[in-house]
């Protein structure tokens, strides 16, 4: 196996490290259709329960819980 001849500098592993972490970004946000609460992008309402125009998961409403 391949072994480096010499020690990668700070500045170096600092500029690809760089690289890297701008590369990434926040997670994909969509408006719910069904309430307009903010959703993350394939994944059911959290305040509805609705995903792609139907009932996936029964939410307990503050009522109900009372």
């Amino acid at each position: 196996m391949a072994t480096p001849k010499r020690k990668t500098s700070h500045a170096r592993t600092s500029q690809r490290k760089a690289n890297w972490l701008h590369a990434l970004s926040a997670p994909m946000t969509a408006a719910c259709p069904k309430c307009g609460e903010v959703v993350l992008a394939h994944h059911a309402c959290p305040s509805c329960g609705y995903y792609r125009g139907r009932q996936v998961v029964k939410v307990k409403t503050e009522e109900a819980a009372s």
